[in-house]
């Protein structure tokens, strides 16, 4: 065990990371919390601005791009739920360069959109289960336009007021009295 933990102090040097020595360990691991996890993940992964517009700038493309492509499979639903799910998983994890990661889920978990923030990873699992699993054209399609509208809705939970705007457009819309 103490050559693994040395081993990994040596490629610690080699990548330019820090090492603790054992009395910072256990200090670490006295002092742990519920976003331990999150807050070594987050000072592990620190960039400059200009690496950050880059990952942003490469996963947001990658993701855009996967989402235009999934169109030219339109017809074929399992194909096209593959590929449009990857793409709104690559654009909504490009954010996560921009802010970080702890950041970007301390949002997604905030009061105010933990709904739509459920509701549209779980209709990312949905459609992915469909068109990986069922192979069910019909379903797919179903969790597709789930999926479609909940990034919608997700969306609009960053800009104040645009939820409330919509429902009174969508209310007003389909308001069968006159």
């Amino acid at each position: 065990m103490e050559k693994m933990n040395k081993a990994f102090e040596k490629v610690k040097m080699m990548v330019g990371m820090e090492v603790e020595d054992e009395e910072q360990q256990a200090a670490a691991l006295d002092n742990e919390s519920s976003f331990a996890f999150m807050d070594d993940f987050n000072r592990n992964c620190t960039l400059t601005t200009k690496q950050r517009l880059y990952g942003f700038a490469i996963c947001f493309a990658t993701g855009v791009t996967c989402t235009l492509l999934s169109m030219l499979v339109f017809l074929k639903p399992i194909k096209f739920g593959i590929t449009f799910t990857l793409g709104n998983l690559l654009s909504l994890g490009s954010t996560a360069f921009l802010i970080g990661p702890k950041r970007q889920v301390s949002m997604m978990l905030d009061p105010v959109r933990i709904y739509a923030t459920a509701i549209y990873i779980a209709s990312m699992i949905i459609a992915l289960f469909c068109a990986l699993y069922i192979h069910n054209k019909l379903l797919t399609l179903l969790a597709i336009i789930l999926e479609f509208g909940a990034l919608v809705w997700y969306s609009l939970s960053y800009i104040p007021f645009a939820r409330s705007m919509v429902s009174k457009i969508m209310v007003s819309c389909f308001d069968t009295e006159f």
